[in-house]
């Protein structure tokens, strides 16, 4: 039987069960924790609490699904207690690196931490386009371009069933913001959605065949996610022929009919019986199953799906595998961290050479403990547990998970590591006049900004809490040679921008954080992060700059608009000038593209040649754009490459667009259509800035669904 195909071996073990094997396959519960302290009857005793526990079929050879989040690591806190894992950079970090190799590293990191734990089933690759600075989860996801987004998440989900564990692929779709996350209205163009953030989807599901697909909790275009026939039967299971299952969202699923729009699987069945009344894949379902409201087949087709990616991924053929590596595991860590940095603005202050007499004043950010981590369900807790632990609260689900957590990785300590020489004095920030006083002391003045953000809460602003930006004005007042480095889960706003000589985005940098940022202040690394977002110069220039305030509970509607035109090519189509761009990111060493080469036909091939024109080495990301199709101005990112060069070495690049970048949606026809006729492209370092440009031909031609 091992050798069977997974779908003929599903089919058969399927068609051996009892209706309740069946249905018991179709309800995942929650393990006991801090969110939800109630152990359900249903986990047996000797398994070890988690996400969520589906049990298995073992006179047919079918494991029981026990799940964990997993998008930055395997999440433990409030699950088990004194339980550790390797603490991955924020989504975000990781997609600032434009590594796919990197990104493939980090799930084989998970992959090999699940196994080890007996976890089968990885909640990841998060893969929500980045619509709204604001969106308090968009540290978990990875960008604001489908193609980027899709590269990097097919990499980790690859990284992940490569160890024998299933991966998910989440939220579908359009979990865009978080407030009101239940009760909100996803409203967008079809054709709009296929272009931007379901062809991130696909391209992902196509490269990476993830055993499962999650919904998200928010309706779209007036059906919830989980109960979208369009978006389940028609796009995911019918045009692109997804054979795996679809599982809900915890407490996504309003109602036993999701099972006739798609929805395979209901999981944390205990939120849906508070938020819905009863748990749909129950007692719902069975009777619905009894009256003849859900065929045979379609709960045959329920169970199929869910085995064909077990037997598919291997879950039911583990062998015993060695225990994971936590050094090599904390070194991936360090090296997410270290691509991901980003240098926003140098004036020629980085990276810092104090002599053996300086004064350095290291300033706020809870630099003397840790680094900061997003909170909700990707909190991972590392070797050695937080650093702290300081409790935000609020209202609404997620009130309880909304705290500061610190990862002990002291940017202070690796400071003074880096600097043995230097006279460094810590001051804690919280007072503009105490926070002044230290930096007319020193000759360099380092603040560290920080912002608490995660899952159930929508920021309310883009302005740096607890008086920050008060401190940094004050400190750069004071001190003309300050840097600011930021660790945050969005763009923040910048008053102080034009008065410090440098800015450095560190995101939620992970349990190696503290040292990736000394090295990269102290020049031992080279800044080589791009940023995978577009900074606004302020709310104004987004697509909403204003949000629903209804308080949690009550339904609201968020028009997208913008439709395909997420991010960067809202900046384009718009004429804006963001703050700082997409693909943005500066080094300490100098690159230069020349010798472009383009063919046209079905789609656009190039190649071009990238020279390290500096006098160290560093990592460029060149990257090409479609700037015009036949008749219209429109920016895509059409692919990229991190490239490695010492002084004066070069390298050429080749890049050829998927075509659905050069297309659009026909809705009506069911296809992409590429128009023929003259397209222009671009290649360089930002969405703004590029260097080399040229037109090509290609043809007109239907294809696709």
């Amino acid at each position: 039987m091992d050798g069977l195909d997974p779908d003929i071996r599903a089919r058969h073990v399927e068609s051996q069960m009892t209706d309740d094997e069946r249905f018991a396959l179709l309800v995942g519960v929650m393990g006991a924790g801090d969110w939800w302290p109630l152990r359900d009857e249903r986990i047996p005793p000797e398994v070890p609490m988690s996400a969520g526990y589906v049990p298995g079929i073992a006179r047919l050879g079918v494991p029981a699904l026990r799940m964990s989040d997993a998008g930055l690591g395997v999440t433990n806190h409030g699950y088990r207690r004194g339980d550790t894992a390797t603490a991955l950079p924020a989504g975000l970090a990781l997609a600032a690196g434009f590594d796919p190799a990197l990104a493939r590293a980090a799930g084989e990191v998970i992959g090999r931490e699940a196994r080890n734990r007996g976890f089968n089933v990885q909640l990841a690759g998060a893969i929500n386009l980045v619509r709204d600075p604001r969106n308090g989860r968009n540290f978990e996801y990875l960008s604001e371009d489908p193609l980027l987004s899709a590269t990097l998440a097919a990499e980790q989900i690859i990284g992940i069933q490569q160890q024998g564990v299933i991966s998910t692929t989440k939220h579908y779709s359009l979990n865009c913001n978080e407030t009101n996350r239940h009760w909100l209205d996803a409203v967008i163009n079809p054709d709009a959605h296929r272009e931007s953030d379901l062809l991130a989807f696909e391209i992902a599901i196509e490269r990476a065949q993830p055993g499962a697909v999650m919904a998200a909790y928010n309706k779209i275009n007036g059906d919830y996610a989980a109960a979208n026939t369009a978006l389940i039967n028609d796009v995911l299971k019918g045009a692109w022929g997804f054979r795996g299952w679809v599982m809900s969202d915890w407490g996504g699923t309003p109602g036993w009919e999701c099972a006739l729009a798609g929805l395979d699987q209901e999981c944390g069945a205990q939120i849906d019986a508070v938020l819905w009344g009863a748990e749909a894949f129950g007692d719902r379902l069975r009777a619905a199953y009894t009256d003849g409201l859900l065929p045979k087949e379609r709960l045959s087709d329920m169970v199929r799906r869910i085995l064909r990616s077990v037997f598919a991924v291997g879950i039911d053929r583990w062998e015993p595998v060695a225990a994971p590596d936590m050094e090599a595991h904390n070194a991936i860590a360090l090296q997410i961290a270290r691509h991901g940095i980003v240098l926003l603005q140098n004036r020629g202050l980085l990276p810092l050479t104090p002599g053996p007499s300086a004064r350095i004043a290291v300033i706020g950010g809870c630099a003397q403990v840790g680094v900061p981590a997003g909170y909700g369900s990707s909190a991972v807790v590392p070797p050695g547990g937080y650093a702290s632990v300081i409790p935000i609260g609020g209202s609404g689900l997620q009130a309880g998970l909304r705290n500061l957590y610190l990862m002990p990785s002291s940017p202070l300590e690796e400071l003074t590591r880096q600097f043995p020489d230097a006279q460094i004095e810590f001051d804690p920030g919280i007072s503009p006049a105490e926070a002044t006083a230290a930096a007319r002391r020193a000759d360099i003045a380092i603040v560290f900004a920080i912002r608490a953000e995660g899952e159930g809460f929508d920021n309310a602003d883009l302005s740096l809490p607890w008086g920050q930006d008060a401190v940094i004005t004050a400190v750069a007042a004071a001190n003309p040679d300050t840097v600011v480095v930021l660790e945050t889960g969005n763009p923040v706003a910048m008053p102080w921008r034009d008065r410090v000589n440098a800015i450095v985005q560190a995101w939620y940098p992970g349990q190696a954080g503290g040292l990736a940022i000394a090295e990269v202040l102290a020049g031992q690394m080279n800044p080589s992060g791009r940023l995978p977002i577009t900074f606004p110069a302020d709310l104004g220039q987004t697509p909403r700059p204003e949000l629903p305030a209804e308080p949690p509970g009550t339904p609201t509607t968020i028009g997208y608009h913008e439709g395909a035109d997420v991010g960067y090519r809202w900046f384009a189509r718009t004429g804006q000038v963001p703050m700082f761009a997409f693909g943005h990111g500066l080094s300490y060493t100098s690159f230069e593209y020349c010798d472009l080469a383009v063919t046209g036909g079905d789609t656009v091939s190039v190649s071009f040649s990238v020279v390290n024109t500096g006098d160290r080495g560093g990592s460029d990301v060149p990257q090409l754009y479609l700037t015009a199709i036949p008749g219209a101005q429109r920016l895509r990112l059409l692919g990229f490459q991190r490239v490695e060069l010492e002084p004066g070495q070069a390298v050429r690049v080749r890049i050829q667009a998927d075509p659905r970048l050069l297309a659009g949606y026909d809705g009506g026809a069911g296809r992409w259509r590429l128009t023929p006729g003259r397209y222009a492209v671009a290649v360089g370092a930002s969405a703004v800035s590029l260097t080399l440009t040229a037109e090509v031909e290609l043809a007109g031609r239907a294809f696709g669904r």
